[in-house]
């Protein structure tokens, strides 16, 4: 009776320290302490790639957003130019600035060739549909007959809202056929007659082209300085500071 009486106390002293040195074990154990700190730097790694993926997205957003104002912007100007001249005219008239530049060193080694005498000209019509002739003649490079046909458009229609460039065909015309000296004077008029066209800068361009063949080489430079200075952002610019780039290599 008395070793029954021992054993009851002898086991919940035991069970008590068990207990206690699980709870020892469990705190004190390394790798229970390396796994809590892994969880934890985990943790910490995670909040911060979720930061860092919030300021990526604000910054797409934000480079998104600038892209479409600068579209807006673009669509703003191309629909103001829209309103206010042809696109297709103006990539018309530098693709024929370019095929007639080109076409000027061929006629320097080859005769003109005469417009056959039976070309008609128009007579009636719009003054649209006379210029639309005039200046189809000059794509076809019959260049007597397009002259001929820009000068009666001139004469029939003078106030025309086209009159501006059949004065600039009518003198690319000379120019072409290696008249420089009608060409600077139909340059002039242009320039002079037309001072609100958006041909004076070519017709500047030009008339410092038609020196640079007369070989006057200090008028040529200063029609050529005047383009860049009064229209620095236009092509005929660039093109004049290729020519004075050209003369100073020449040397003259």
């Amino acid at each position: 009776m008395h070793k029954a009486w021992l054993i009851v106390p002898l086991t919940l002293i035991l069970g008590g320290c068990l207990e206690t040195l699980n709870s020892v074990s469990t705190a004190e154990d390394p790798t229970s302490a390396r796994l809590a700190e892994i969880e934890r730097r985990l943790a910490s790694l995670e909040r911060v790639v979720r930061n860092q993926s919030a300021v990526q997205m604000s910054q797409q957003l934000d480079a998104l957003e600038r892209r479409v104002d600068a579209l807006q912007g673009t669509t703003e100007e191309l629909q103001f130019d829209a309103g206010t001249t042809s696109e297709r005219q103006r990539d018309l008239y530098a693709d024929l600035d370019e095929r007639i530049q080109a076409l000027t060193d061929r006629l320097r080694d080859s005769p003109t060739t005469a417009a056959p005498a039976d070309v008609p000209l128009v007579t009636t019509g719009s003054d649209r549909d006379n210029y639309q002739a005039a200046f189809q003649l000059l794509r076809d490079q019959q260049y007597d007959a397009a002259a001929a046909a820009l000068e009666r458009f001139l004469t029939i229609y003078p106030d025309s809202e086209l009159a501006a460039n059949a004065q600039y065909w009518l003198a690319e015309t000379y120019y072409v056929t290696q008249k420089y000296d009608q060409a600077l004077a139909a340059f002039s008029q242009v320039i002079n007659g037309y001072p609100d066209s958006n041909k004076v800068s070519d017709a500047l361009l030009k008339t410092g082209f038609s020196f640079y063949e007369l070989k006057r080489w200090d008028d040529a430079r200063a029609a050529l300085a005047q383009v860049r200075s009064g229209f620095p952002e236009s092509t005929a610019a660039r093109l004049a500071a290729q020519r004075l780039e050209r003369m100073a290599a020449e040397g003259v």
